[in-house]
């Protein structure tokens, strides 16, 4: 199976790399049938890392996937938690993941986009971990809703306001835009997130960023071993 890792930063994925480490002579800017932005991890699995946020996510992985085929692409990176029952360096599953801001307003009320009748908003992975492989999860990941935004909350205000409209366990700044890219792709993608901070007013003594990346590089590196 020929697999396709999408980071929004190197950083985010380096234990990965470092354990399979990476051959750039694979990739040339001439090449026809490679992007030279994707790494060779192993001879199945490759590495696209897409730079933050939505805008360079997609455009990004939408120019890797019009000229390479994958079997799987799978999303890894690191999010704020809404929801203060999932632990910091918890690695979790994303079932939904929502533009948050992708709307109108009409004076305090919010519009989605997909009530203006303009697009949609709310997008699926279109596979599933448990579904790779068929009897049993062997990672057993728990599922989590999550959010993308532009702007990472951290003001007491608008992380009630989203909160109340939208109910998510978790935030990013890439999730939507990748689900957005991969369907309209027609690529089987799985969205993974290890939970580095909690979403509250901005306290960067309170990150555990380090432990979210161990976390999720350690489930990325069973994964690659067992499935790639």
């Amino acid at each position: 199976m020929k697999i396709l890792i999408v980071a929004a930063t190197e950083a985010e994925v380096a234990p990965l790399i470092s354990e399979f480490g990476i051959s750039k002579s694979d990739f040339s800017e001439d090449s026809t049938t490679q992007n030279p932005d994707c790494k060779l991890l192993t001879a199945n699995c490759y590495l696209l890392t897409t730079g933050v946020g939505m805008v360079a996510t997609a455009f990004a992985l939408g120019k890797h996937l019009a000229v390479n085929t994958y079997d799987l692409v799978v999303n890894l990176g690191i999010a704020g938690s809404f929801d203060r029952g999932i632990a910091l360096g918890e690695v979790l599953e994303i079932t939904e993941d929502v533009i948050a801001e992708l709307g109108a307003e009409d004076d305090d009320k919010f519009i989605p986009i997909d009530e203006l009748g303009f697009g949609k908003g709310v997008f699926h992975p279109t596979t599933e971990i448990s579904n790779l492989y068929n009897l049993f999860n062997t990672f057993n990941l728990k599922k989590a809703r999550a959010i993308t935004v532009n702007t990472v909350h951290g003001n007491e205000a608008s992380i009630a306001k989203v909160a109340a409209r939208l109910n998510p366990q978790l935030e990013s700044m890439e999730g939507a835009a990748f689900f957005y890219v991969c369907q309209q792709m027609n690529v089987p993608c799985l969205q993974i997130r290890a939970v580095s901070n909690y979403v509250e007013k901005r306290n960067r003594d309170a990150w555990k960023i380090g432990l979210a990346i161990k976390n999720l590089n350690t489930f990325a590196i069973e994964f690659l071993k067992l499935y790639a």
